[in-house]
């Protein structure tokens, strides 16, 4: 199969374009053709890709970009000049242009959709004016052509019929996966302990992900500050790039005295990640809105406890297997959930050994990329022609 996926493929976006990394890797493995179509800004970083996957960035194209996102003229020649050459188009995510300009130009080369959590009903409320006038103009209508509906946990299921209103005819539930060998050996304990001047004595709380609000980072803060009045050792790392949220989250720390408690350390990636997991005693997410997180797919396969909230795609999963500490978003179920998880070594340890487990058996990319490669197959598989006698 000739496959392209559009989608902003660079580090800022956070977990699609890990998505589209690791089902690219199995897939071109197998002999599929994998381009990525990356509409970004000249200061963007792209994302790497695995051997074998092309990607062709292409610049957004401001004024209109500030407004109707990823909006690229470049884009749209891309598409012109190449869209036919490809036997399935991907598109990641709604409400931009690379979400809306494939449909636009051609109704025959098959096209999949990714909805990765927007229809959340806490997300659908950010710009929800610019997002109901996308949906009256295109947006809604342009969905329904969809060959394929990819949705990647239980609650889009829901989502996804209160947005259309009735049920799409054509659905695929599969969730994110990574792979899990990846993370079977990490580098020594004590490694970034060192390097951000922590005592292996002190517990350490990672929170890893993007800063923005959504993530939960005021309830996280706030609940974490009461935590910390009584039990002054502990340490909380936020590792992850800057969306909007780290000045205020650095705001709160300096009004709350928690310079000595709290570290803002920026984006980590590699070994340097993986060392991060290996130090923690604890990850935490108490996210708003998460389409599928692979930020706690990773912890879990790392083997850290997690502490998570309900809203991270796979929360039935987590709740089935006690594979994570699940918490309500407020910040005083954060702060009683880190005093439960922090104070009993043995809780944690069984958190942690049912995190990876779960993991392993049903998120391992191997698993779930074969069963994306399958439904892109029955998409292009011959309809079967009605005949009359």
């Amino acid at each position: 199969m000739r496959i392209l996926h559009i989608c902003a493929y660079t580090w800022s976006i956070g977990g699609p374009a890990r998505v589209i990394y690791d089902h690219a890797a199995v897939a071109v493995v197998q002999g599929h053709q994998i381009d990525i179509l990356s509409p970004q800004s000249p200061d963007d970083k792209s994302y790497p890709a695995p051997d074998g996957v092309r990607v062709f960035p292409v610049y957004r194209t401001p004024p209109v970009s500030r407004f109707f996102r990823e909006f690229s003229v470049d884009l749209y020649r891309f598409l012109k000049a190449h869209l036919h050459e490809y036997d399935l188009i991907h598109c990641h995510g709604l409400w931009h242009f690379g979400s809306i300009a494939p449909f636009l130009l051609d109704k025959r080369v098959a096209k999949v959709v990714t909805i990765h959590g927007v229809l959340d009903r806490w997300a659908v409320q950010h710009n929800q004016w610019k997002k109901t006038i996308m949906d009256v103009l295109m947006q809604k209508r342009l969905l329904e052509r969809a060959d394929l509906i990819h949705l990647i946990s239980p609650d889009e299921q829901d989502d996804l019929l209160r947005y259309l209103g009735h049920r799409h005819p054509r659905v695929a539930l599969i969730p994110n996966g990574i792979p899990t060998a990846d993370f079977a050996q990490l580098p020594p304990r004590g490694t970034f302990r060192r390097q951000v001047g922590l005592t292996a004595e002190r517990p350490m709380v990672l929170f890893m992900s993007r800063l923005h609000v959504k993530k939960g980072l005021d309830i996280l803060l706030d609940g974490f500050a009461r935590y910390a009045r009584q039990h002054p050792d502990v340490q909380l790392i936020l590792a992850g790039p800057d969306d909007s949220y780290q000045a205020t989250a650095e705001a709160f720390i300096r009004e709350h005295q928690l310079d000595n408690q709290v570290k803002v350390v920026g984006m980590l990636t590699g070994e340097t990640k993986k060392a991060a997991l290996a130090d923690a005693d604890l990850f935490v997410l108490p996210s708003y809105s998460e389409g599928f997180s692979m930020a706690v797919l990773e912890a879990m396969a790392a083997g850290v406890a997690c502490l998570v909230s309900d809203r991270v795609g796979f929360e039935q999963a987590i709740r089935e297997t006690n594979a994570a500490c699940l918490t309500d978003t407020t910040a005083e179920a954060v702060a009683q959930n880190l005093d439960k998880v922090l104070s009993d070594a043995t809780y944690r340890r069984q958190l942690a050994q049912n995190g990876q487990q779960l993991v392993r058996q049903r998120y391992d990319i191997s698993i779930v990329a074969n069963q994306l490669l399958a439904a892109y197959a029955s998409v292009l598989a011959p309809k079967p022609q009605l005949t009359h006698p």
